[in-house]
Protein backbone atom coordinates (compact mmCIF):
# COMPACT_ATOMS: atom_id res chain seq x y z
CA UNK A 1 0.00 0.00 0.00
CA UNK A 2 1.21 3.49 -0.86
CA UNK A 3 0.84 6.20 1.74
CA UNK A 4 -2.53 8.00 1.68
CA UNK A 5 -1.29 11.38 0.45
CA UNK A 6 -4.25 13.57 1.42
CA UNK A 7 -3.53 13.05 5.12
CA UNK A 8 -1.17 15.23 7.15
CA UNK A 9 2.32 13.82 7.67
CA UNK A 10 2.84 11.32 10.45
CA UNK A 11 4.85 13.86 12.41
CA UNK A 12 2.05 16.44 12.16
CA UNK A 13 -0.57 13.92 13.28
CA UNK A 14 1.60 12.83 16.20
CA UNK A 15 2.03 16.42 17.36
CA UNK A 16 -1.70 17.12 17.26
CA UNK A 17 -2.40 13.79 18.96
CA UNK A 18 0.05 14.62 21.75
CA UNK A 19 -1.45 18.06 22.21
CA UNK A 20 -5.09 17.00 22.53
CA UNK A 21 -5.67 13.25 22.80
CA UNK A 22 -5.52 11.32 26.10
CA UNK A 23 -4.96 7.64 25.26
CA UNK A 24 -6.35 4.66 27.19
CA UNK A 25 -3.89 2.67 29.32
CA UNK A 26 -0.93 4.89 28.44
CA UNK A 27 1.79 6.86 30.15
CA UNK A 28 1.05 10.26 28.60
CA UNK A 29 4.57 11.67 28.86
CA UNK A 30 6.21 8.53 27.49
CA UNK A 31 3.75 8.14 24.61
CA UNK A 32 3.94 11.79 23.61
CA UNK A 33 7.71 11.63 23.58
CA UNK A 34 7.89 8.62 21.27
CA UNK A 35 4.82 9.48 19.17
CA UNK A 36 1.76 7.39 18.46
CA UNK A 37 1.64 4.83 15.68
CA UNK A 38 -0.80 6.27 13.13
CA UNK A 39 -2.99 3.54 11.60
CA UNK A 40 -4.95 4.65 8.54
CA UNK A 41 -6.31 1.54 6.80
CA UNK A 42 -7.29 -2.07 7.38
CA UNK A 43 -7.96 -4.94 4.99
CA UNK A 44 -8.55 -8.56 5.94
CA UNK A 45 -6.03 -9.40 8.69
CA UNK A 46 -3.73 -6.50 7.78
CA UNK A 47 -3.28 -2.93 8.97
CA UNK A 48 -1.38 -0.07 7.33
CA UNK A 49 0.14 2.98 8.96
CA UNK A 50 0.41 6.51 7.65
CA UNK A 51 3.83 5.82 6.16
CA UNK A 52 2.64 2.75 4.22
CA UNK A 53 4.04 0.04 6.53
CA UNK A 54 2.00 -3.17 6.60
CA UNK A 55 1.25 -5.18 9.77
CA UNK A 56 -0.29 -8.57 10.46
CA UNK A 57 -2.87 -7.73 13.12
CA UNK A 58 -2.60 -10.80 15.29
CA UNK A 59 -4.77 -9.13 17.96
CA UNK A 60 -7.89 -8.33 15.87
CA UNK A 61 -7.68 -4.75 17.06
CA UNK A 62 -8.62 -5.31 20.69
CA UNK A 63 -9.77 -8.95 20.36
CA UNK A 64 -12.75 -7.79 18.32
CA UNK A 65 -12.38 -7.62 14.51
CA UNK A 66 -13.61 -11.19 14.06
CA UNK A 67 -14.64 -10.90 10.41
CA UNK A 68 -11.57 -8.86 9.49
CA UNK A 69 -11.14 -5.33 8.17
CA UNK A 70 -12.69 -3.82 5.07
CA UNK A 71 -16.11 -5.47 4.99
CA UNK A 72 -18.07 -2.87 3.07
CA UNK A 73 -21.35 -4.67 3.79
CA UNK A 74 -21.25 -3.34 7.35
CA UNK A 75 -20.53 0.19 6.14
CA UNK A 76 -23.46 -0.03 3.72
CA UNK A 77 -25.84 -1.24 6.43
CA UNK A 78 -24.70 1.54 8.76
CA UNK A 79 -25.23 4.19 6.07
CA UNK A 80 -28.70 2.86 5.24
CA UNK A 81 -29.75 2.81 8.88
CA UNK A 82 -28.38 6.32 9.47
CA UNK A 83 -30.59 7.62 6.67
CA UNK A 84 -33.69 5.86 8.00
CA UNK A 85 -33.31 6.24 11.77
CA UNK A 86 -29.88 7.38 12.97
CA UNK A 87 -30.91 7.27 16.62
CA UNK A 88 -33.76 6.70 18.96
CA UNK A 89 -33.72 5.42 22.52
CA UNK A 90 -35.35 2.30 23.91
CA UNK A 91 -36.62 3.99 27.08
CA UNK A 92 -40.28 4.76 27.87
CA UNK A 93 -41.86 1.77 26.19
CA UNK A 94 -40.23 2.37 22.81
CA UNK A 95 -38.41 0.03 20.45
CA UNK A 96 -37.29 -0.05 16.80
CA UNK A 97 -36.80 -2.79 14.16
CA UNK A 98 -32.98 -3.14 14.38
CA UNK A 99 -32.97 -3.82 18.12
CA UNK A 100 -35.96 -6.17 17.84
CA UNK A 101 -34.22 -8.18 15.12
CA UNK A 102 -30.89 -8.26 16.93
CA UNK A 103 -32.45 -9.39 20.21
CA UNK A 104 -34.12 -12.31 18.44
CA UNK A 105 -30.94 -13.18 16.53
CA UNK A 106 -28.75 -13.20 19.66
CA UNK A 107 -31.26 -15.45 21.42
CA UNK A 108 -31.13 -17.84 18.46
CA UNK A 109 -27.35 -18.34 18.68
CA UNK A 110 -27.04 -18.23 22.49
CA UNK A 111 -27.54 -21.29 24.71
CA UNK A 112 -31.21 -22.26 24.74
CA UNK A 113 -31.93 -20.96 28.27
CA UNK A 114 -30.62 -17.46 27.46
CA UNK A 115 -33.27 -15.54 25.54
CA UNK A 116 -33.23 -11.94 26.78
CA UNK A 117 -30.74 -9.13 26.10
CA UNK A 118 -30.07 -5.85 27.93
CA UNK A 119 -27.99 -3.71 25.56
CA UNK A 120 -25.09 -1.40 26.30
CA UNK A 121 -22.30 0.19 24.27
CA UNK A 122 -19.40 -1.88 25.64
CA UNK A 123 -18.39 -4.82 27.78
CA UNK A 124 -17.53 -2.45 30.63
CA UNK A 125 -21.07 -1.06 30.61
CA UNK A 126 -22.53 -4.54 30.36
CA UNK A 127 -20.63 -5.72 33.42
CA UNK A 128 -21.73 -2.61 35.32
CA UNK A 129 -25.26 -3.65 34.33
CA UNK A 130 -24.60 -7.14 35.65
CA UNK A 131 -23.68 -5.80 39.10
CA UNK A 132 -27.00 -4.00 39.38
CA UNK A 133 -28.98 -6.73 37.63
CA UNK A 134 -28.00 -9.60 39.91
CA UNK A 135 -28.59 -7.51 43.04
CA UNK A 136 -31.97 -6.41 41.71
CA UNK A 137 -32.80 -10.03 40.93
CA UNK A 138 -32.01 -11.29 44.42
CA UNK A 139 -33.91 -8.42 46.04
CA UNK A 140 -36.89 -9.25 43.82
CA UNK A 141 -36.52 -12.89 44.82
CA UNK A 142 -36.81 -11.91 48.47
CA UNK A 143 -33.11 -12.20 49.32
CA UNK A 144 -31.84 -8.59 49.38
CA UNK A 145 -28.74 -9.51 51.41
CA UNK A 146 -27.28 -11.42 48.45
CA UNK A 147 -25.12 -8.56 47.13
CA UNK A 148 -21.53 -9.83 47.05
CA UNK A 149 -20.02 -10.74 43.69
CA UNK A 150 -16.93 -12.96 43.58
CA UNK A 151 -14.42 -12.60 40.78
CA UNK A 152 -10.80 -13.67 40.20
CA UNK A 153 -7.44 -12.04 40.59
CA UNK A 154 -5.93 -11.04 37.23
CA UNK A 155 -9.38 -11.07 35.63
CA UNK A 156 -10.38 -8.28 33.27
CA UNK A 157 -14.03 -7.23 33.11
CA UNK A 158 -13.71 -3.62 31.91
CA UNK A 159 -12.34 -0.31 33.09
CA UNK A 160 -15.34 1.62 34.44
CA UNK A 161 -15.62 1.91 38.22
CA UNK A 162 -17.87 -1.11 38.63
CA UNK A 163 -16.41 -3.36 35.93
CA UNK A 164 -12.81 -2.60 36.95
CA UNK A 165 -13.77 -3.50 40.51
CA UNK A 166 -15.00 -6.85 39.23
CA UNK A 167 -11.67 -7.28 37.48
CA UNK A 168 -8.81 -8.43 39.65
CA UNK A 169 -5.89 -6.34 38.42
CA UNK A 170 -4.27 -4.56 41.34
CA UNK A 171 -2.63 -1.97 39.11
CA UNK A 172 -6.10 -0.79 38.14
CA UNK A 173 -7.36 -0.94 41.72
CA UNK A 174 -4.52 1.34 42.80
CA UNK A 175 -6.24 4.25 41.03
CA UNK A 176 -9.70 5.63 41.62
CA UNK A 177 -10.85 4.00 44.86
CA UNK A 178 -11.44 0.44 43.71
CA UNK A 179 -12.76 -2.09 44.28
CA UNK A 180 -16.19 -0.82 45.25
CA UNK A 181 -17.82 -2.56 48.25
CA UNK A 182 -19.10 -6.13 48.08
CA UNK A 183 -16.66 -7.35 45.43
CA UNK A 184 -14.33 -10.21 46.46
CA UNK A 185 -11.62 -12.07 44.55
CA UNK A 186 -10.20 -15.58 44.54
CA UNK A 187 -7.13 -16.91 42.71
CA UNK A 188 -7.03 -17.61 38.98
CA UNK A 189 -6.60 -21.06 37.32
CA UNK A 190 -3.13 -20.22 35.97
CA UNK A 191 -1.28 -23.54 36.15
CA UNK A 192 1.90 -22.49 34.28
CA UNK A 193 2.93 -19.84 36.81
CA UNK A 194 1.08 -20.94 39.94
CA UNK A 195 0.66 -24.70 39.70
CA UNK A 196 4.09 -25.59 41.13
CA UNK A 197 4.62 -29.35 40.90
CA UNK A 198 1.02 -30.59 40.88
CA UNK A 199 -0.76 -31.71 37.72
CA UNK A 200 -3.00 -29.30 35.80
CA UNK A 201 -6.05 -31.42 36.66
CA UNK A 202 -5.32 -31.32 40.38
CA UNK A 203 -4.63 -27.62 40.19
CA UNK A 204 -7.90 -26.94 38.37
CA UNK A 205 -9.92 -28.57 41.13
CA UNK A 206 -7.97 -26.78 43.87
CA UNK A 207 -8.49 -23.36 42.30
CA UNK A 208 -12.19 -24.04 41.74
CA UNK A 209 -12.61 -25.09 45.36
CA UNK A 210 -11.32 -21.66 46.40
CA UNK A 211 -14.73 -20.42 45.28
CA UNK A 212 -16.48 -22.87 47.59
CA UNK A 213 -14.17 -21.96 50.46
CA UNK A 214 -14.97 -18.27 49.96
CA UNK A 215 -18.69 -19.00 49.86
CA UNK A 216 -18.46 -20.96 53.11
CA UNK A 217 -16.36 -18.22 54.70
CA UNK A 218 -18.71 -15.37 53.77
CA UNK A 219 -22.01 -17.22 53.71
CA UNK A 220 -24.01 -18.13 50.62
CA UNK A 221 -26.87 -16.00 51.90
CA UNK A 222 -24.74 -12.93 51.13
CA UNK A 223 -23.32 -13.90 47.73
CA UNK A 224 -25.12 -12.92 44.56
CA UNK A 225 -22.87 -14.20 41.78
CA UNK A 226 -19.52 -15.43 40.53
CA UNK A 227 -18.15 -13.82 37.36
CA UNK A 228 -15.34 -15.17 35.17
CA UNK A 229 -14.10 -15.23 31.60
CA UNK A 230 -14.21 -18.74 30.08
CA UNK A 231 -10.61 -18.03 29.04
CA UNK A 232 -8.85 -15.05 30.62
CA UNK A 233 -7.89 -12.80 27.74
CA UNK A 234 -6.15 -9.64 28.91
CA UNK A 235 -4.75 -11.63 31.83
CA UNK A 236 -2.60 -13.53 29.33
CA UNK A 237 -4.81 -16.05 27.48
CA UNK A 238 -5.06 -18.27 30.53
CA UNK A 239 -6.81 -21.49 29.53
CA UNK A 240 -8.08 -23.26 32.66
CA UNK A 241 -7.42 -26.96 33.23
CA UNK A 242 -10.24 -29.22 32.05
CA UNK A 243 -11.25 -29.94 35.65
CA UNK A 244 -11.86 -26.29 36.53
CA UNK A 245 -15.17 -25.31 34.97
CA UNK A 246 -17.15 -28.46 35.87
CA UNK A 247 -16.24 -27.88 39.52
CA UNK A 248 -17.13 -24.17 39.32
CA UNK A 249 -20.49 -25.10 37.79
CA UNK A 250 -21.20 -27.59 40.59
CA UNK A 251 -20.31 -25.10 43.31
CA UNK A 252 -22.49 -22.31 41.91
CA UNK A 253 -25.42 -24.67 41.50
CA UNK A 254 -25.17 -26.24 44.94
CA UNK A 255 -24.86 -22.90 46.74
CA UNK A 256 -27.46 -20.97 44.68
CA UNK A 257 -24.92 -18.52 43.26
CA UNK A 258 -25.57 -16.97 39.85
CA UNK A 259 -22.84 -17.67 37.29
CA UNK A 260 -21.84 -14.85 34.94
CA UNK A 261 -19.68 -15.82 31.95
CA UNK A 262 -17.87 -12.79 30.57
CA UNK A 263 -17.88 -13.63 26.86
CA UNK A 264 -16.63 -10.25 25.65
CA UNK A 265 -13.51 -11.87 24.17
CA UNK A 266 -14.60 -15.48 23.79
CA UNK A 267 -17.99 -14.79 22.21
CA UNK A 268 -19.00 -14.84 18.54
CA UNK A 269 -16.64 -17.53 17.36
CA UNK A 270 -13.34 -16.85 19.08
CA UNK A 271 -13.11 -20.38 20.57
CA UNK A 272 -14.56 -22.22 17.56
CA UNK A 273 -18.15 -22.07 18.80
CA UNK A 274 -20.55 -19.19 19.17
CA UNK A 275 -19.47 -18.76 22.80
CA UNK A 276 -16.69 -19.94 25.06
CA UNK A 277 -19.42 -21.37 27.27
CA UNK A 278 -20.32 -23.74 24.43
CA UNK A 279 -16.69 -24.82 24.04
CA UNK A 280 -16.09 -25.36 27.76
CA UNK A 281 -19.58 -26.74 28.62
CA UNK A 282 -20.49 -23.87 30.94
CA UNK A 283 -24.15 -23.09 31.69
CA UNK A 284 -24.17 -19.46 32.82
CA UNK A 285 -27.12 -17.47 34.13
CA UNK A 286 -25.85 -14.34 32.38
CA UNK A 287 -23.38 -13.85 29.53
CA UNK A 288 -21.59 -10.54 28.92
CA UNK A 289 -21.13 -9.76 25.23
CA UNK A 290 -19.45 -7.01 23.17
CA UNK A 291 -16.41 -6.88 20.79
CA UNK A 292 -17.14 -9.69 18.31
CA UNK A 293 -20.88 -8.87 18.39
CA UNK A 294 -20.19 -6.22 15.75
CA UNK A 295 -16.57 -7.20 14.98
CA UNK A 296 -15.69 -3.79 16.41
CA UNK A 297 -17.37 -1.94 13.52
CA UNK A 298 -19.77 -0.26 15.97
CA UNK A 299 -19.64 0.10 19.77
CA UNK A 300 -22.21 -2.32 21.18
CA UNK A 301 -22.41 -4.73 24.10
CA UNK A 302 -24.97 -6.41 26.28
CA UNK A 303 -25.98 -8.92 28.91
CA UNK A 304 -27.77 -12.08 27.76
CA UNK A 305 -30.01 -13.10 30.65
CA UNK A 306 -31.56 -16.45 31.48
CA UNK A 307 -35.26 -17.20 31.33
CA UNK A 308 -35.31 -18.01 35.06
CA UNK A 309 -33.92 -14.59 36.03
CA UNK A 310 -36.30 -12.76 33.72
CA UNK A 311 -39.32 -14.67 35.03
CA UNK A 312 -38.58 -13.40 38.54
CA UNK A 313 -38.05 -9.83 37.36
CA UNK A 314 -41.29 -9.90 35.40
CA UNK A 315 -43.25 -11.27 38.34
CA UNK A 316 -41.67 -9.42 41.25
CA UNK A 317 -39.10 -6.86 40.12
CA UNK A 318 -41.09 -3.81 39.09
CA UNK A 319 -39.15 -1.11 37.26
CA UNK A 320 -35.40 -1.65 36.80
CA UNK A 321 -33.96 1.84 37.23
CA UNK A 322 -31.06 1.36 34.86
CA UNK A 323 -30.17 2.09 31.24
CA UNK A 324 -27.95 3.92 28.81
CA UNK A 325 -28.73 6.53 26.17
CA UNK A 326 -27.31 4.20 23.53
CA UNK A 327 -28.85 0.92 24.76
CA UNK A 328 -29.82 -0.84 21.56
CA UNK A 329 -28.62 2.00 19.32
CA UNK A 330 -30.26 1.40 15.90
CA UNK A 331 -27.10 1.82 13.81
CA UNK A 332 -25.03 -0.39 16.12
CA UNK A 333 -27.81 -3.00 16.18
CA UNK A 334 -28.09 -3.04 12.39
CA UNK A 335 -24.33 -3.45 12.00
CA UNK A 336 -24.26 -6.26 14.58
CA UNK A 337 -27.05 -8.04 12.66
CA UNK A 338 -25.03 -7.82 9.45
CA UNK A 339 -21.93 -9.07 11.26
CA UNK A 340 -23.82 -12.12 12.55
CA UNK A 341 -25.23 -12.74 9.07
CA UNK A 342 -21.70 -12.84 7.66
CA UNK A 343 -20.53 -15.18 10.44
CA UNK A 344 -23.42 -17.53 9.69
CA UNK A 345 -23.65 -17.43 5.90
CA UNK A 346 -19.90 -17.68 5.35
CA UNK A 347 -19.64 -20.42 8.02
CA UNK A 348 -16.73 -18.58 9.59
CA UNK A 349 -17.17 -20.15 13.03
CA UNK A 350 -17.42 -23.67 11.60
CA UNK A 351 -14.24 -23.06 9.61
CA UNK A 352 -12.45 -21.94 12.76
CA UNK A 353 -13.66 -24.99 14.68
CA UNK A 354 -13.01 -27.62 12.03
CA UNK A 355 -10.08 -26.27 10.03
CA UNK A 356 -8.11 -23.17 10.97
CA UNK A 357 -8.05 -23.48 14.78
CA UNK A 358 -6.70 -27.07 14.65
CA UNK A 359 -4.14 -25.90 12.09
CA UNK A 360 -3.10 -22.95 14.26
CA UNK A 361 -2.91 -25.20 17.32
CA UNK A 362 -0.43 -27.52 15.60
CA UNK A 363 1.73 -24.69 14.27
CA UNK A 364 1.57 -22.77 17.56
CA UNK A 365 2.54 -25.83 19.62
CA UNK A 366 5.76 -26.13 17.58
CA UNK A 367 6.86 -22.78 19.04
CA UNK A 368 7.36 -24.55 22.38
CA UNK A 369 10.64 -25.89 20.96
CA UNK A 370 12.10 -22.39 20.79
CA UNK A 371 14.75 -21.81 23.50
CA UNK A 372 12.88 -18.72 24.73
CA UNK A 373 9.47 -20.41 25.15
CA UNK A 374 8.32 -22.18 28.31
CA UNK A 375 4.82 -22.98 27.06
CA UNK A 376 2.87 -22.48 23.83
CA UNK A 377 -0.85 -22.82 24.47
CA UNK A 378 -3.86 -22.11 22.30
CA UNK A 379 -7.58 -22.69 22.00
CA UNK A 380 -9.60 -21.61 19.00
CA UNK A 381 -8.20 -18.30 17.75
CA UNK A 382 -6.44 -17.49 21.02
CA UNK A 383 -2.81 -18.22 21.78
CA UNK A 384 -0.06 -17.42 24.28
CA UNK A 385 3.68 -17.94 24.62
CA UNK A 386 5.31 -17.98 28.05
CA UNK A 387 8.81 -16.50 27.72
CA UNK A 388 11.42 -18.05 30.00
CA UNK A 389 15.20 -18.16 30.47
CA UNK A 390 14.88 -21.84 31.51
CA UNK A 391 11.81 -23.31 29.80
CA UNK A 392 12.11 -26.81 31.25
CA UNK A 393 11.52 -25.52 34.78
CA UNK A 394 9.04 -22.74 33.82
CA UNK A 395 11.40 -20.18 35.32
CA UNK A 396 10.73 -16.42 35.23
CA UNK A 397 13.32 -13.84 34.24
CA UNK A 398 15.36 -12.00 36.86
CA UNK A 399 14.67 -8.68 35.10
CA UNK A 400 11.64 -6.69 36.17
CA UNK A 401 8.54 -8.51 34.99
CA UNK A 402 7.48 -7.27 31.58
CA UNK A 403 10.98 -6.26 30.45
CA UNK A 404 11.39 -9.26 28.15
CA UNK A 405 7.84 -9.05 26.86
CA UNK A 406 8.27 -5.39 25.94
CA UNK A 407 11.53 -6.11 24.10
CA UNK A 408 9.79 -8.86 22.15
CA UNK A 409 6.70 -6.73 21.44
CA UNK A 410 8.84 -3.92 20.00
CA UNK A 411 10.74 -6.37 17.79
CA UNK A 412 7.39 -7.71 16.56
CA UNK A 413 6.24 -4.21 15.59
CA UNK A 414 9.52 -3.60 13.76
CA UNK A 415 8.90 -6.78 11.77
CA UNK A 416 5.30 -5.95 10.88
CA UNK A 417 3.57 -8.10 13.49
CA UNK A 418 1.11 -6.81 16.07
CA UNK A 419 1.42 -9.29 18.94
CA UNK A 420 0.62 -8.10 22.45
CA UNK A 421 2.68 -8.67 25.55
CA UNK A 422 1.24 -9.25 29.01
CA UNK A 423 4.24 -8.99 31.31
CA UNK A 424 6.49 -11.72 29.83
CA UNK A 425 3.76 -13.49 27.90
CA UNK A 426 3.16 -12.92 24.20
CA UNK A 427 -0.45 -13.33 23.13
CA UNK A 428 -2.47 -13.46 19.90
CA UNK A 429 -6.13 -13.28 18.93
CA UNK A 430 -6.17 -13.04 15.12
CA UNK A 431 -9.26 -12.33 12.99
CA UNK A 432 -11.39 -15.44 12.57
CA UNK A 433 -11.07 -15.15 8.79
CA UNK A 434 -7.34 -15.92 8.85
CA UNK A 435 -6.54 -18.78 6.46
CA UNK A 436 -3.88 -21.50 6.57
CA UNK A 437 -1.43 -19.60 4.37
CA UNK A 438 -1.80 -16.53 6.59
CA UNK A 439 -1.34 -18.69 9.70
CA UNK A 440 1.92 -19.97 8.19
CA UNK A 441 3.03 -16.39 7.64
CA UNK A 442 1.98 -15.36 11.15
CA UNK A 443 3.85 -18.21 12.82
CA UNK A 444 6.90 -17.63 10.61
CA UNK A 445 6.95 -14.01 11.77
CA UNK A 446 6.68 -15.15 15.38
CA UNK A 447 9.70 -17.44 14.91
CA UNK A 448 11.67 -14.57 13.42
CA UNK A 449 10.74 -12.22 16.26
CA UNK A 450 11.58 -14.81 18.92
CA UNK A 451 14.97 -15.40 17.33
CA UNK A 452 15.74 -11.68 17.29
CA UNK A 453 14.45 -11.27 20.84
CA UNK A 454 16.57 -14.16 22.07
CA UNK A 455 19.68 -12.55 20.56
CA UNK A 456 18.79 -9.15 22.02
CA UNK A 457 18.11 -10.57 25.48
CA UNK A 458 21.39 -12.50 25.48
CA UNK A 459 23.27 -9.45 24.21
CA UNK A 460 21.80 -7.33 27.03
CA UNK A 461 22.69 -9.92 29.68
CA UNK A 462 19.05 -10.55 30.59
CA UNK A 463 18.96 -14.33 30.18
CA UNK A 464 19.00 -14.80 33.95
CA UNK A 465 16.68 -16.86 36.14
CA UNK A 466 14.65 -14.97 38.73
CA UNK A 467 12.08 -15.89 41.37
CA UNK A 468 8.38 -16.00 40.70
CA UNK A 469 6.59 -12.82 41.75
CA UNK A 470 2.93 -12.89 40.81
CA UNK A 471 1.47 -9.51 39.93
CA UNK A 472 -2.10 -8.74 39.06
Amino acid sequence: MNRITNLPSTNELQKIDAAHHIHPFSDMAELNEQGSRVIVKGNGIYLYDNDGAKFVDAMSGLWCVNIGYGRTELADVAAKQMKELPFYNTFFGTTHPPVVALSEKIASVAPTHLNHVFFSSSGSEANDTNIRLVRHYWASYGKPNKKIIISRLNAYHGSSLGSASLGGMKSMHSQGGMPIPDILHINQPYWYAEGADISPDEFGVLRAKELENKILEVGAEQIAAFIAEPIQGAGGVIIPPETYWPEIQRICSEHSILLIADEVICGFGRTGNWFGSDTLSIKPDIMTIAKGLSSGYQPIGGSIVSDSIVSVLEAQGGEFYHGYTYSGHPVAAAVAMENIRILQEEKIIETVRDKTAPYLKKKWADLATHPLVGEARSLGMLGALELSPAPKIRAPFKAQEGTIGLITRNICIKNGLIMRHVYDKMIISPPLIINEEEIDNLVSLVWKCLDESFSKIEEDGLMQIGTRQIKY
